[in-house]
């Protein structure tokens, strides 16, 4: 069924789903703090306005996909004061379990729905409709949510109450971080012992080691495609959220923390605008060879 939906964000992520909106036959309205992004989106059908407050006085379905939660805060400020009951907000942001229990609680005072649906898979997968929703909320909330995520995501994993979809992305970027590092490891090692990097990638694309980032970033770090899918500043924010979720069960993370300081370097160095697979740069100026055979 089509519905009249705002997304608020139209950057790597949200431009993609506001598209992708559009083609399965909704009626988007769209903000962006920069508002020539929002306004690339109006050739495909949608409608620019100029804040979230706009955005849910014209609908009161409203996706938010922005980079931080002082952001989403921000926005749920506007969006609070003109969205009527019954209205739902489904953030596909990746913030804080903690942030996303609080933001339920908010809109559950102005009886307005809200689902935690961070996910992963990047622009590429938004793009292609194969994008993983993982979701917290309550029942209701999360049926409408996965309807409306439908025209995006090949994935739509109901993971538990409110703040429990962050939780799942926690743990996604733990994985994410440590399986990336690992990668470069492996690269550099593989040259650094004279074989070819590319060749025991490939070699390891049909073993147990075998892993889409092994496939997609590892072919990053081979071909020096550093332009960002997801940026390496933002890596860090998600290393604290890690790190915050983990010190509230009292859990250490010893492996995630050797990779989560690579991360730390890269950006130290100036690097936090390349994509989060060029942390293999900093293996690289350590051992003094590079991976590629470029």
């Amino acid at each position: 069924m089509n519905v009249d939906v705002g997304v608020v964000g139209t950057g790597l992520m949200g431009a993609p789903m506001a598209s992708r909106l559009l083609a399965a036959g909704h009626r988007v309205f769209v903000c962006n703090r920069t508002r020539a992004k929002a306004e690339a989106l109006a050739v495909l059908g949608a409608t620019v306005l100029d804040t979230p407050a706009d955005v849910g006085r014209a609908c009161g379905l409203v996706m938010l996909a922005l980079p931080s939660g002082p952001d989403v805060d921000t926005a749920l400020d506007e969006l609070l004061a003109v969205l009527g009951a019954r209205s739902l907000v489904v953030d596909t942001s990746t913030i804080a379990p903690g942030e996303a229990r609080l933001n339920h609680e908010r809109c559950s005072r102005a009886e307005v729905g809200y689902v935690d649906a961070p996910v992963s898979g990047g622009p590429v997968a938004v793009q292609a409709g194969t994008l993983s929703v993982m979701a917290g909320g309550h029942r209701a909330d999360l049926d409408r949510a996965e309807a409306l995520c439908a025209a995006f995501a090949g994935k739509f994993v109901r993971c538990g109450g409110p703040g429990a979809g962050q939780v799942a992305k926690a743990c996604n970027q733990l994985v994410v971080a440590a399986t990336i590092e690992i990668v470069a490891e492996a690269l550099v090692l593989a040259r650094a012992a004279g074989v070819e990097p590319a060749l025991v990638r490939e070699a390891l694309l049909g073993g147990f080691a075998a892993s889409r980032i092994l496939d997609l970033h590892g072919e990053r770090m081979l071909q020096r495609d550093f332009a960002p899918g997801g940026k390496a500043r933002l890596q860090l924010k998600d290393i604290e959220i890690i790190r915050v979720t983990a010190r509230q069960v009292g859990l250490s993370l010893p492996a995630f923390e050797a990779a989560a300081a690579q991360f730390e370097r890269l950006v130290e160095a100036g690097d936090g605008e390349l994509d989060h697979s060029a942390v293999v740069t900093v293996l690289e100026r350590e051992s003094g060879s590079t991976v590629s055979s470029f």
